[in-house]
């Protein structure tokens, strides 16, 4: 596991998204409703 992180963070670069990704995804997340019953878990968008 550790190796998976680097140890020269200046090669890491900030990655900006557009703002029709952004609202995509918040879209997304609004829509999305996570429903529980006896002990599973049921994804569903409400599109």
């Amino acid at each position: 596991m550790e190796k998976l992180y680097t140890k020269n963070k200046s090669k890491n670069t900030l990655v900006k998204a557009k703002p029709e990704t952004i609202q995509f995804l918040l879209s997304y997340s609004k829509s999305l409703n996570i429903t529980e019953a006896e002990g599973l878990q049921f994804e569903s968008n409400l599109n």
